[in-house]
């Protein structure tokens, strides 16, 4: 490997497969002669780049190393990032960033910025055909911040990671000792531009398991694994994840895998993989509490989209599709977060995610847990937006909204006139729920597929994707849309 500092090469080294890492350009260094950069040792330009194996699946990787002109990137660096990117398109394997870097080398100008944007403009080709997955582990800054952006996953060490495009310290009325717009903790809980933050050991063992259930292109699907878990499991106790639907989603899945992202962003829109029947499957679901270890409440969600939640959901169906990964949902939502700031973006937000849920042409099935009320539900990968199967459970509400409310908006002036008003609505509300927000009223209407009990869940969700494996849909031909 390359002479560069063990750090970079370590990292590799505990990403892959033992002794599978076969480096490629280790002799490439800086070709600039501008300000003495000549008389500089500039091994390999700071970058190691190559492939190797994560549990036998190839994966190309590079990883910078900071102690090379200070970490910046120069002409070379970039160039080397650029045909590791030309390989992996070639072969159809995700390409891993382990990333530390400063920002562009100053010395080379012009040269290190048309060789960063031709970085650009590959991972942007890229985007759709195979995964890409970024980790910073030291400083990402300027337009350095933009490469993790234009992949599909990024990791952040939680300590030492900065990743930012104008430094806390640059920002009118901000220091970093007062808002850390460049720690992990804010780039993953207010922003939503980080997946997941640990330390590193942690973060290479979450790419691997990453990898290990993403297909390595959008044609060739190898993330397929064997399954000894029994397809007809009864989860029993399910019912009672209705509002936890993370853990729902971990329950029915195969031996309980759930991997979560942008799992710190949006916690009222859950968003990860499971697998059922060795497949990988990716779940989109709306929570409304989290419970801890002992079943207690640990955060309130208040069952409502969001446009943080919205937008999460939107990326992440978007990724699924292209790589065609089947879509579950587990629907549980009254309606719309309301306050000032959210009708600044909500209706736009809830746009993207209904557009993404009905434009995805991958097998689309939908469980409704719990509450599906208005044009929320709609959104929520409904039937009349593109879902192949809706299932619900017995206890499932759906409709326009909450049969009290609703009977209390019809039946204002005969409430208000009659003798016993609480007594008639109570009547008027049972009422509207027979005939219109019960389960059984939208599965008359054909709206749902199916009644299920809870703990069935498992084992009809099996079924349905494997009913639906060959599915084959176009859209109007187009070029894309505008959403």
């Amino acid at each position: 490997m390359s002479k560069l500092s063990t750090k970079a090469g370590d990292r590799i080294a505990c990403l892959l497969d033992a002794q599978s890492f076969v480096e490629i350009g280790g002799f490439i260094t800086a070709r600039s002669t501008d300000f003495n950069l000549a008389e500089k040792e500039t091994p390999a330009d700071g970058v190691i780049t190559g492939y190797g194996t994560i549990d036998g699946n190839l994966v190309y990787v590079y990883s910078q190393d900071a102690s090379v002109l200070g970490g910046s990137m120069g002409e070379m660096h970039a160039k080397k990032i650029s045909a590791l990117y030309a390989m992996a398109m070639k072969m159809g394997a995700p390409v891993i960033g382990l990333v530390d870097c400063a920002g562009l080398r100053l010395q080379e100008g012009t040269d290190a910025l048309e060789a960063f944007g031709g970085l650009y403009k590959d991972q942007t080709e890229a985007s759709g055909v195979i995964p890409q997955i970024t980790a910073v582990f030291g400083v990402c800054g300027g337009g350095m911040a933009v490469v993790p952006a234009l992949t599909d996953f990024t990791f952040m060490e939680k300590e030492n990671a900065k990743l930012f495009v104008n430094a806390p310290n640059a920002l009118d009325g901000n220091t970093a000792s007062k808002c850390d717009t460049a720690s992990a903790s804010y780039q993953s809980g207010s922003i939503g531009s980080v997946d997941a933050v640990g330390t590193e050991e942690e973060i290479l063992q979450e790419i691997r398991t990453l990898v290990s259930v993403l297909p390595a292109n959008n044609e060739d699907d190898m993330s397929y694994d064997e399954c000894a878990d029994d397809l007809n499991r009864v989860c029993d106790g399910l019912e009672g994840c209705a509002a936890d639907t993370g853990l729902a989603l971990s329950l029915i899945s195969d031996d309980h895998f759930f991997f979560e992202t942008k799992r710190d962003y949006a916690k009222e829109m859950v968003t990860g993989f499971i697998r059922l029947n060795g497949t990988t499957v990716g779940a989109v679901a709306n929570r409304a509490e989290i419970l801890d270890e002992e079943g207690n409440v640990a955060e309130t969600f208040g069952g409502v989209l969001t446009s943080a939640g919205c937008r999460k959901a939107a990326g992440f169906v978007k990724f699924c599709d292209a790589f065609n990964i089947p879509v579950l949902t587990l629907t549980n939502v009254k309606g719309y977060k309301a306050n000032i700031h959210q009708e600044r973006k909500i209706a736009q937000a809830v746009a993207e995610m209904t557009y993404a849920f009905a434009s995805a042409t991958v097998p689309k099935v939908n469980v409704i847990v719990g509450t599906a009320f208005g044009s929320a539900y709609v959104a929520m990968n409904s039937k009349s937006i593109g879902a192949d199967l809706v299932f619900a459970w017995p206890d499932a509400s759906i409709g326009m909204m909450d049969a009290k409310s609703a009977a209390r908006i019809i039946y204002a002036d005969e409430i208000e006139k009659a003798e016993n008003g609480a007594a008639f609505l109570a009547e008027k509300a049972k009422e509207y729920g027979e005939l219109q927000s019960s389960v059984l009223s939208a599965a008359r209407r054909g709206y749902v597929d199916n009644i299920i009990e809870a703990k069935d869940t498992r084992k009809y969700v099996i079924g349905a994707f494997e009913m639906l494996f060959t599915k084959r849909e176009e859209g109007p031909a187009k070029k894309h849309g505008t959403v």
